[in-house]
Formats: C-alpha cells, structure tokens, sequence
C-alpha cells in the first residue's frame, strides 16, 4: 500500500463525520458528498498526511467548504431557497449515495431543523451547527468564519436563540443532551422505574432495525412500555456521541455492537432507536464515552 493508498484510508475513517457536519451546515445531500469530496482532494494535494490531527484539520476543511456553498448559494437567485427546501421534504433517499447512508442522515437531522437552520445567515448557520451539534470550540470556529472567538460565540448564540424558539424541535445543545441520556443510564443501570418514566415522553417510541428485533429486542410504545425495557438493564452501556448527537453504545472490547439514539425535546426522550446491524454501526459517525 503506498502513501497515497494509506492517506485515501485514513481519510475514509472520517468521511462519516464530514458528511455529517456538510450535510447540517448545507441541508442537501448532494452539497455535502460535494464539500466531502472537496476536502478530499484538498487533502491529496496538500501533503497534509503527517497532520496530527486529521480529523480537526479535514472538519475545518469541510467547513470552509460548507461556509463559502452557502454564501455562494445567498447570492444566486436561481439557487432558491425554495429547491433546498424541496430537497429536504423529498427527504435524503432522493440523493444517489447508498441507502444506509442516508438512512443515517436522516435519523439525525430532521426536516423541521433543517427549516429553521435555513432561516440563518451563513456564518450564525455554520457557528452553531459547529459548537452546539458537534463541539467543536469558539476558537477553532473563529478563523473559518474570520471573526474573533468572542464574535464567533455571538454568532452561535443568536443562533440558539432562534432555533430554541421554535417550539417542537429535538434538543440540538450536547450538554442538554448528554445531561437527559446520562440521567437515563443511571436510572436504568439502577433498576429505577420512576425515574425512567420522569425522563420519557408521554408519547414516546422505541424503534429497532431488523437485527436488534431478532436479538429479541421489541418495538414499543408509551412511556411504561419504554421503561420496562430498560429497567435494571444497560450496565453494560456506556455514553457515545452518535453523528454528533449523545447517545449510548454496547461496545465490548472497543467494537461497537449495539447503538442506542436518542431525540431529545424539552427535557424528556420522545424517541429511541436501537440498531445492532453490524453493517450500518460501522457507517455511523460514533464515538465512544467515558461513563
């Protein structure tokens, strides 16, 4: 394997997350395989193989990338508003890259965030899709949106105000996110119903891909049902940020065998899904927790 091969490798490790961080900045499938496939080739000709962090330095790239899509697409008007709108209604399947990929877009994006994420000016869009669903600091934000830390955080906090008073969206801030599923894996891992049923959704639902079902995991509904299925159970689980989003894994010995995603609004869990099917746990943008 020559270097070109070995670089082509690592990059492909952490194409999952890029695509996942161009396709919230951009919300088209298209525009994000686009941004993706740019950093690539920015990469190959860069020589930039020996950079310690890889993985920040190609985010970067993508954002870049993403951020300058975006202004670009303000200042044309044939490149309406509307199309992109269409595009996320018609919904990621309508894209031509494979359909678990897809599948993996659209259980973390939904089409009433995208709405509102497209009411944004591009630098405020790009802020906080950067800090708030993927963590990444004000001060590595700041040089892509060529503005101060300071300036930076401004941009992703008007952001949050706007987003956050739309009623009905999934919680996009991490911590939040992280505070609810680590107060569920505690009341789990306890065997504490009450608790459990405190953090559920009225109306929420428990979804399972195929495998999970045939390893005798059942779909349910309603918060009692919800909660019966995790009660006392989960020891083994730990914390995982899942394209960006906290979650849970089943990760004996470092391999991911069972994923646990979570929407979160208001506080309370309104949808769980477990997916065990090997194939697409390792097209996920999934990064294991201490916890």
């Amino acid at each position: 394997m020559d270097e070109q091969d070995l670089l082509a490798e690592r990059f492909e490790r952490h194409r999952p997350r890029l695509r996942a961080v161009a396709y919230r900045v951009l919300g088209s499938t298209g525009e994000a395989e686009d941004a993706v496939q740019e950093a690539w080739l920015r990469l190959s000709r860069s020589g930039a193989g020996e950079v310690e962090n890889l993985g920040g330095w190609l985010t970067t790239v993508v954002a870049r990338v993403s951020l300058d899509m975006l202004r670009s697409r303000a200042t044309r008007r044939e490149d309406s508003w509307q199309a992109h709108r269409a595009e996320a209604a018609a919904g990621p399947a309508a894209e031509a890259t494979g359909p678990e990929q897809q599948a993996v877009l659209a259980d973390s994006v939904g089409l009433a965030l995208l709405v509102v994420l497209d009411t944004l000016a591009p630098a405020e869009r790009l802020a906080f899709v950067l800090h708030d669903m993927f963590a990444v600091p004000y001060d590595e934000i700041a040089p892509v949106v060529e503005r101060t830390p300071a300036a930076a955080r401004q941009l992703a906090s008007r952001a949050r105000r706007r987003v956050r008073g739309v009623p009905g969206l999934p919680e996009t801030d991490v911590v939040r996110q992280r505070e609810v599923v680590d107060a569920f894996l505690a009341a789990a891992r306890g065997g504490d119903f009450g608790a459990l049923l405190a953090l559920l959704d009225p109306e929420v639902e428990l979804s399972t891909d195929a495998a999970a079902a045939l390893a005798g995991v059942s779909p349910a509904h309603g918060p009692a049902a919800v909660a019966e299925t995790f009660v006392g159970r989960a020891k083994a689980a730990q914390p995982a940020l899942i394209g960006g989003t906290a979650g849970l894994a089943w990760a004996p010995g470092g391999t991911p065998r069972v994923v646990f995603g979570f929407t979160i609004r208001d506080g309370r869990v309104v949808a769980i899904e477990l997916l065990a099917d090997a194939e697409r746990i390792g097209r996920l943008d999934l990064e294991l927790l201490a916890g």
